[in-house]
């Protein structure tokens, strides 16, 4: 028996692949679950504009990050922390407060989108990569530096 998968299955393929699956498969397991319907024109046609949308989106989505990458490429963010005596930094710099200080200049970007591998502990000026998307990053300067009281 032919179907077409409307959801990803592990194994077998991704949405909109047409499988030939053994009938009892597909009439107790796949159809009833909803990761499938029987090969029929109508149902081809439902997937096949299911896709096209999804396509559509993901395209409309992948521009909105370029016009966000244009705007974050070259962007510096300066953060202040306390230094004690030693000269060495109380607390760190985690993906929060970068997300923060972007907010201010008018930049919405999530922090779990800003790659840090580990929060900044030391001053100093640090690249970190912004992915927008995953065909599509952005790189800011963050400089670390004493904060004035």
């Amino acid at each position: 028996m032919k179907v077409v998968l409307t959801k990803d299955v592990e194994g077998w393929g991704t949405i909109g692949d047409v499988i030939e699956v053994k009938r009892g498969f597909a009439r107790n397991y796949l159809i009833p679950r909803g990761l499938a319907l029987e090969l029929t024109e109508e149902n081809k046609r439902f997937i096949d504009n299911i896709l096209a949308q999804k396509a559509r989106k993901l395209q409309r989505e992948k521009e909105k990050a370029l016009e966000l990458a244009k705007k974050l490429n070259g962007v510096e963010v300066e953060i202040g922390r306390p230094i004690g005596v030693t000269g060495k930094m109380y607390g760190s710099v985690t993906t929060s407060d970068i997300a923060e200080k972007l907010k201010e200049r008018d930049i919405e970007v999530d922090k779990k989108k800003i790659m840090l591998r580990s929060p900044i502990r030391n001053l100093g000026s640090y690249n970190i990569q912004v992915k927008l998307h995953p065909e599509v990053s952005a790189t800011i300067k963050v400089h670390v530096v004493p904060e004035s009281k």
